[in-house]
């Protein structure tokens, strides 16, 4: 074993900060996706249909992605369970930064025609199985290589990814959304794609340098190995624990496509908000969310994570039809804040995500579990999310029905969240400090 992962506090912090940094690269490939998206594949890949058509066939493609999801989480998680953490990750990797890279030089519906979005959808069909075996993974060999204790903080650096990924996505995006409306069409977007080749050389050199799960290498060394196939054992002894997992997952998964897919496009075009108005707004928000998701662990360790989760996802109901009033309003500023409202309160919840879930699977078991209740999450909820909302707002009734999906999606959150809170085993980071809960019950009060 290499002599910088030989003690566990070195071991953790790297395995942290390469489950950080090479999440955060399969982010950008899943943001980028979802701004191109929001802005130019109806125009370059379904011309032929109207506008709006050409915008829910686009979130149709973006949804193939969440579509695979389940499956990558299912040979991946197989895989994870039976051989370990470390090499799916770099496979992962390697497959998502190739598709990524791939759609950056795909022809168009005008040079090639219908084998356009063909070719556009099995890219993202790709994206999608790479992204479903990488966040299992990223939260298993964060938590497992950290003491009980810490495990919420190290699966917050695992969510930090996410706004990472979403501020290097904004700056490349800003970038070239600088460009004539021709030369963005043509080529600009393009940037954003190609440049995912250099990031994952960066996850690749950080990833190959970390040690495999303590708790799988402790597991192994028991003879506790994984069972032949992980997913039929999951739901045969698990299965109530996979679905309060999705339903746990619901908004963590749907805000980030609320805000950088649905609004984006809907204030670009219905409101008539300027596209690198929005691109600036999406990256302060992005930032916002990177810094604010820190203090959210911190606090957890405080109060309690199930207690800090429940909470801001009620505070989360609460400003909801707020912030949909203040970005009805067209003006870039209050836009700002009413999205700042919502992601304060949702990020809370989402930096212990991660943590959450990952305690609530038997190690035999965990990398299959953790991945099929996020990503069967993705599939059913997280990624028809763009395209339900555009959905709803196009068949008339203003944002009001999207308000409602909003609120709904919420309370499932909440609900699911104190349901597996009562089901799973307590964490030693779980209570407040100074309060000792009854074994086997959770910190909710």
């Amino acid at each position: 074993m290499p002599h910088a992962t030989s003690t566990p506090g070195r071991r953790a912090r790297r395995a942290t900060t390469a489950s950080f940094i090479g999440t955060a690269v399969e982010w950008y490939d899943f943001y980028i996706y979802g701004t191109a998206t929001a802005l130019v594949f109806g125009k370059l890949f379904f011309p032929t249909a109207s506008p709006a058509a050409g915008t829910l066939a686009a979130f149709a493609t973006f949804w193939v992605g969440f579509l695979a999801r389940p499956v990558g989480g299912l040979i991946f998680g197989h895989i994870g369970d039976r051989v370990g953490r470390k090499n799916v990750l770099v496979t992962t990797l390697v497959l998502m930064g190739s598709a990524t890279t791939l759609i950056g030089v795909l022809p168009t519906h005008a040079s090639i025609g219908v084998a356009a979005p063909v070719l556009l959808v099995l890219l993202r069909a790709v994206q999608g199985i790479a992204v479903g075996g990488e966040w299992g993974g990223a939260v298993l060999m964060a938590t497992e290589n950290t003491e009980h204790k810490r495990r919420g903080l190290a699966g917050m650096w695992v969510q930090q990814g996410s706004p990472a990924g979403a501020v290097l996505a904004s700056l490349v995006f800003i970038a070239v959304g600088h460009l004539p409306d021709d030369a963005f069409l043509s080529w600009g977007w393009r940037v954003p794609f190609l440049l995912s080749a250099v990031l994952v050389v960066i996850g690749l050199v950080i990833r190959l340098k970390v040690s495999e799960s303590t708790d799988f290498e402790e597991a192994r060394k028991h003879e506790e190995a994984a069972p032949k196939i992980p997913v039929v054992e999951l739901f045969r002894t698990s299965w109530p624990l996979v679905l309060l997992g999705v339903g746990a997952s619901a908004m963590g998964i749907s805000s980030a496509y609320f805000t950088n897919t649905f609004v984006l496009s809907w204030a670009t075009s219905d409101l008539g908000v300027h596209r690198q108005t929005m691109l600036d707004i999406l990256l302060v928000l992005a930032v916002l969310q990177f810094l604010w998701q820190p203090l959210a662990a911190l606090l957890a360790q405080r109060v309690g994570t199930v207690r800090l989760m429940a909470g801001a996802l009620v505070a989360n109901i609460v400003v909801a039809v707020p912030m949909f009033l203040l970005i009805a309003t067209r003006d870039s500023a209050l836009i700002g804040v009413g999205l700042a409202l919502g992601v304060l309160t949702g990020c809370s919840y989402y930096a212990l995500l991660a943590g959450f879930l990952s305690q609530a699977f038997p190690v035999r078991v965990r990398y299959t579990g953790v991945s099929m209740a996020y990503q069967l999450c993705s599939t059913v909820i997280g990624g028809s999310t763009p395209l339900l909302a555009q959905w709803l707002l196009t068949r008339g009734g203003g944002h009001w029905p999207v308000v409602g999906y909003y609120i709904v999606l919420l309370l499932l959150t909440t609900v699911s969240v104190l349901a597996l809170a009562r089901r799973r085993p307590q964490p030693d980071d779980e209570a407040p400090t100074g309060v000792r809960e009854p074994e086997g019950r959770p910190a909710v009060a």
